[in-house]
């Protein structure tokens, strides 16, 4: 059963749906490389195959580039709350 529960503050629930298993293992791994991340789970896609990976990364302990980039998009995010 897939919960519809936001995740807590500073952490993001992430699919990545591949046609093949190691093209989405690649994927999480480049997250795992920007953010502190869960194990992911690893689903059939659907009935033509390919392959789901669901894991949860921790934006609060993100590493470069991605602090970098979350900086960033916080500073325009706070700037458009002002307006």
């Amino acid at each position: 059963m897939q919960s519809t529960e936001p995740s807590s503050d500073g952490h993001a629930e992430v699919r990545i749906v591949a046609a093949s298993p190691e093209v989405a293992r690649r994927v999480a791994e480049i997250l795992r490389h920007c953010f502190a991340a869960t194990e992911q789970r690893s689903y059939p896609a659907g009935p033509d195959g390919g392959t789901r990976l669901d894991l949860t990364v921790d934006t609060t302990r993100a590493a470069e580039p991605a602090r970098s980039w979350l900086e960033t998009s916080r500073a325009v995010e706070d700037s458009r709350r002002r307006r």
